[in-house]
């Protein structure tokens, strides 16, 4: 069984932004620490400052039964994200013990081990092709094309996310939206091996703000087992 997460434990954005969760039912702890449960929010000091992961709100992918008043309790192995979208790496550092015996499921049958996917520990791999585009708006006239590839045996879906430095906003494109196509859109992750294309044409880039600024790409993976990988392909804009 993966580990509890509690406020001893680690939660960072991928910028390397701590963070720290207000509990809502402290009733429970472990080494000090009290296990979070869906619901719990916290605070990032991400050093990011053009476009800061600010907070978050942790929420649990229902692959645990345990409760708290009636809340879930948070696995580290449970996806959560920043407010701006942006995935956050979770560890805890206690030791877990599982003594339990499995219910007979049905009645007088051994418990069903763990399918492969709640097996799987392993995180996706994700890659951005070109990583780096740089867009001159007085001389591009052509779109910008970003090639994203996502790989894991147990593939859930994925998250596609604008992050813009001239505004500090940042902006989800999984569906796409008007000047930004993505191919296939949705967020459903059904193969292996996944290719995502996203196409930005010049008039979407330029309305983004004036240059110079960069625009950054980032996509998040997710398995089925909750764990995640991500990659960034950054645009950067001059004169």
């Amino acid at each position: 069984m993966p580990q509890v997460l509690t406020t001893n434990g680690l939660i960072l954005c991928p910028h390397g932004g701590k963070g720290t969760t207000t509990p809502m039912h402290p009733k429970w702890q472990i080494n000090g620490g009290t296990v979070l449960v869906e619901g719990d929010s916290g605070f990032l000091a991400c050093p990011f400052f053009q476009c800061p992961c600010t907070s978050y709100q942790l929420q649990s992918m229902g692959l645990n039964a345990t409760e708290i008043d009636g809340q879930k309790v948070i696995l580290v192995t449970d996806f959560n994200h920043s407010a701006t979208g942006l995935p956050l790496l979770m560890a805890d550092f206690h030791q877990t013990f599982d003594e339990s015996t499995p219910a007979p499921v049905p009645a007088g049958q051994p418990a069903p081990p763990a399918s492969a996917a709640l097996a799987d520990f392993n995180s996706p791999v994700v890659m951005a092709s070109p990583p780096l585009i740089p867009f001159s708006v007085s001389l591009t006239q052509v779109p910008v094309t970003v090639t994203f590839t996502m790989t894991t045996a147990h593939p859930l879906c994925w998250i596609l996310m604008l992050i813009d430095e001239a505004t500090g906003e940042s902006k989800e494109l999984t569906n796409g939206v008007p000047g930004a196509t993505v191919q296939p859109w949705g967020g459903k992750w059904t193969v292996p091996s996944q290719t995502i294309v996203v196409t930005l044409t010049p008039f979407f880039i330029q309305s983004l703000g004036p240059p110079p600024t960069k625009h950054h790409l980032f996509l998040t993976g997710v398995s089925q087992r909750g764990f995640s990988g991500h990659a960034e392909a950054i645009i950067v804009v001059s004169p």
